[in-house]
């Protein structure tokens, strides 16, 4: 039996391969379907079922383009209603892979078909549990996103996930181990753990909600305080997992058109497309497209791109480092962006080479912006607000970069004012969205509040 957990950093996700005498089951696949393809070739396994934990709201899975490619079932808990073609297993139900079984619990609560698989081994023995968006390291989903107005509450479903954990999950041995869907970063919950893979012995020493002597009402008042409003990009991604979205490769097809500086430009005025530009942060300082938006491919890229562009239908045209354009296509398309229309052949170069119109963004060093700080100038910090909570230059004004739309009144048009997040990624990006608003008197701050806790500036 092997179990490879394909974990992806910038959506902090798990997917999951098992493969067993021939046969191989994927949990969760990304869009892409190439590395589980890649990875039962070499073991000379036919992919036999692609399971799914429930309808994913922050990323778009593979489970068509890999069911397709391979004659697999795709597998859903109970409740589950998509429309294609899919086996929906009932509770309890077992699924065998070579010598070794998968059995579904149905485990509702972050949504009504929530189902975790129990992994059995060789022998019969519990292994292992695949809990998707139930159970996370030090956390569980947010009851949040399938309640329906006044039907089905956030309490409702945070009592549903309690006897959820409760009945099918806490029973299990201590040493069954725990392959969660997520790890820290992800907005599926609010605290997990920077670790993605952990015993269910050890999730119940330290995981706030499998307390042995936690109540209902404990458990709903926990799980449910201090959420923040999902990203609005999320309903989308259901949306698409469940009705289905454009063959993987046509996307990347697309997307990857090269495109001349004129054709660039005349398709850009004529489509209503954003000019993205995802090169590294320091290239956007120096040289950019007018009224383009910085989102850089080596940062918290694909959920910044869901949270801050927000409707997947936008049409999208990219400004990339060469060599990186299917990248840059692939991880839109995995949070559902897939109407890129192609990228700007040649770059920024090309661009100006062509006579064409270029912009820059003013930016400091922490130690000359500190030696500015008592002149009262306007500063703003742009990351969020545990960060800020933790610690902040005093005369800072909290404006996160998820929310910064919630803002836009209250940056100064008359005067410099100085924006800084963590350390130099999101305070570009927040710039970015600003200087296309036609707010031109922003100065980031470059290394942001890292940088700035070296000098001699004043911390609260």
């Amino acid at each position: 039996m092997k179990v490879e957990q394909i974990y992806t950093g910038c959506l902090s996700q798990g997917a999951y391969y098992i493969e067993c005498n021939g046969e191989a089951a994927i949990i969760d696949p990304l869009r892409e379907t190439k590395p589980y393809l890649e990875r039962a070739q070499a073991d000379n396994a036919k992919i036999k079922y692609i399971f799914e934990t429930h309808f994913h709201a922050d990323f778009v899975s593979g489970h068509l383009s890999l069911a397709e490619e391979t004659g697999a079932a795709i597998v859903y808990g109970p409740n589950a209603n998509p429309a294609f073609k899919a086996t929906i297993a009932s509770d309890g139900e077992v699924f065998k892979i070579g010598d070794v079984t998968l059995t579904a619990l149905h485990t509702p609560g972050h949504t009504m078909e929530s189902t975790t698989y129990l992994l059995k081994d060789e022998n019969g023995k519990d292994y292992a549990i695949f809990s998707g968006d139930t159970l996370f390291l030090g956390d569980v989903g947010r009851p949040d996103l399938a309640q329906k107005g006044n039907e089905v509450t956030q309490e409702d479903l945070a009592g549903i996930l309690f006897d959820s954990l409760r009945n099918k999950i806490m029973p299990l041995a201590d040493e069954v181990i725990v392959y969660p869907a997520h790890g820290a970063g992800s907005a599926c919950g609010k605290n997990m753990m920077k670790e993605t893979v952990d015993t269910l012995g050890n999730q119940k020493q330290i995981n706030y909600a499998l307390r042995a002597d936690m109540t209902r009402e404990e458990f709903i008042k926990e799980v449910t305080d201090g959420l923040l409003p999902p990203p609005s990009y999320f309903p989308l991604n259901v949306k698409m997992n469940r009705e289905g979205y454009t063959a993987f490769d046509a996307v990347v097809k697309q997307g990857t058109t090269p495109l001349k500086p004129d054709s660039f430009e005349q398709l850009a005025n004529e489509s209503g497309a954003i000019v993205l530009d995802v090169r590294h942060q320091s290239e956007f300082i120096k040289a950019h497209i007018p009224r383009s938006i910085f989102i850089g491919l080596d940062g918290g890229f694909a959920p910044w791109v869901g949270a801050l562009l927000a409707d997947v239908e936008q049409k999208i045209l990219l400004v990339v480092a060469p060599g990186r354009e299917e990248e840059a296509v692939t991880r839109l398309s995995r949070v559902g962006f897939d109407r890129t229309l192609g990228f700007l052949d040649g770059g920024v170069e090309a661009w100006q080479n062509a006579g064409k119109e270029i912009d820059t963004l003013e930016s400091v060093d922490a130690v000359t912006f500190s030696e500015k700080i008592n002149t009262e100038l306007p500063i703003f910090d742009v990351r969020n607000d545990a960060e800020y909570s933790k610690a902040h230059l005093p005369t800072a004004n909290l404006t996160p970069l998820g929310f910064l739309n919630d803002y836009l009144n209250e940056f100064p048009t008359d005067e410099k004012f100085y924006v800084h997040c963590a350390g130099g990624y999101r305070s570009v990006i927040a710039a970015s969205i600003l200087k296309s608003r036609g707010i031109h008197n922003v100065v980031d701050v470059a290394g942001g509040f890292a940088a700035i806790k070296k000098t001699e500036a004043t911390i609260v």
